[in-house]
């Protein structure tokens, strides 16, 4: 008796940024890759593999998750929202977006991508974050370059707006 060989591929549908892809896919394949590699949505970055960094942040079903921690495979029919989903379709600079340039929130930019996404959250949860509600929004991105103060201020002044 022969054992057959699970396969190791299969189709997957899922809404990226309002449109809707169906692909074949290596079950092995990581969500982040997957965006980036297949969709070519090079925005969510690749950090650190381990879900410490917080690089590869995107929305999932509404919830912010880091993509390098799951599989291609477990957002079938889901939603997915990457940083490229958060600016208008005009290209101009969403909000908090802007409110990251004003507030000088960025310096290397590699970090940016997965911050601004877990800030989205919070604040389509939360308009009004508290500092402290920032930086737990936040707890989970590692910044090597602005010490987080003006990432915070960035995230709490959008409620100034709210």
């Amino acid at each position: 008796m022969s054992v057959e060989e699970p396969s190791r591929s299969r189709t997957i549908t899922v809404e990226v940024n309002g449109d809707r892809y169906e692909r074949d896919v290596d079950a092995r394949r990581l969500l982040v890759h997957f965006i980036r590699d297949e969709l070519e949505l090079t925005g969510t970055h690749v950090g650190c593999d381990t879900g410490n960094c917080g690089a590869c942040t995107v929305h999932l079903d509404g919830q912010a998750v880091k993509s390098c921690m799951l599989l291609a495979v477990q957002a079938d029919g889901a939603k997915v929202r990457t940083v490229e989903g958060l600016a208008p379709a005009d290209g101009e600079l969403s909000p908090l977006q802007q409110s990251f340039s004003t507030h000088h929130a960025l310096q290397c930019g590699y970090c940016t991508p997965g911050m601004l996404m877990s800030a989205s959250a919070l604040l389509e949860q939360n308009p009004r974050p508290t500092e402290q509600e920032a930086r737990t929004a936040i707890q989970g991105n590692i910044c090597r370059c602005t010490g987080y103060v003006n990432i915070v201020e960035a995230i709490t002044s959008m409620g100034e707006t709210a």
